[in-house]
């Protein structure tokens, strides 16, 4: 089964400081290369039919780097839709299937984390599929976690492993939501209360390049063999 990929890139990417005032966040290198290629080669590596990003804070900037490089874009304009209100809004172009989205400021360290998402998903019985770091394998990541994954992988809210920003997700329940801009977490709950909603943790090292100082830990830990 191949699936669409939908990459969140519409942020202002105000932690990055002064690295953001002239272009956005997923613009800012790491090892010589923006953020976004190294989210757009995980993305290459499953062959989807069709990668999607969703753009806002300096969107003509980054428009102008994906176009030659294929990627469809859509500028949310007035306002950010945040992330629930962004993939559905993409979903013309990404189609009625399940998706996969992925954050573009982090940085992965050992298996394509996609590939690992695709070979477990299981639509029978589950509604999403995320992607969890133990919290000391995410660098740059404060915090014990934002989901408790149990031995047949369903998460709940809690402490256990951290949300790498990666996921395969059902899109029906989009449409039931009235706002226009809201977050993937109004279907996280809905999908939670109903236990359809699936964990797996990740075998690699994951930083967060959501600020200056995961700049230099993501460029070690590319350097490294863990």
């Amino acid at each position: 089964m191949s699936f669409a990929v939908m990459l969140f890139a519409a942020g202002f990417g105000t932690r990055m400081k002064h690295l953001t005032s002239d272009r956005p966040k997923p613009m800012v290198e790491v090892a010589g290369r923006p953020l976004i290629d190294h989210a757009l080669a995980l993305a290459h590596g499953i062959s989807p039919p069709i990668i999607v990003a969703n753009l806002h804070y300096r969107a003509e900037i980054l428009r102008a780097y994906l176009d030659p490089l294929g990627v469809a874009t859509l500028i949310e304009e007035p306002d950010i839709l945040e992330t629930g209100g962004g993939l559905r809004n993409a979903l013309p172009l990404l189609g009625d299937g399940p998706v996969i989205t992925m954050n573009t400021d982090a940085i992965w360290q050992g298996p394509n984390p996609l590939s690992i998402l695709i070979e477990a998903w299981d639509p029978a019985k589950m509604d999403a599929l995320l992607m969890g770091i133990l919290p000391e394998r995410a660098l740059e990541h404060a915090g014990s976690g934002d989901f408790t994954l149990a031995r047949d992988g369903r998460l709940s809210r809690g402490a256990g492993v951290v949300y790498g920003g990666v996921q395969i997700i059902k899109t029906d329940l989009l449409a039931g939501v009235d706002e226009q801009v809201f977050s993937l977490n109004r279907i996280w709950d809905q999908m939670l209360r109903h236990q359809r909603i699936y964990g797996l943790e990740y075998p690699g090292h994951w930083c967060d390049v959501g600020h200056p100082g995961g700049i230099v830990t993501a460029e070690g830990l590319l350097k490294t063999d863990v």
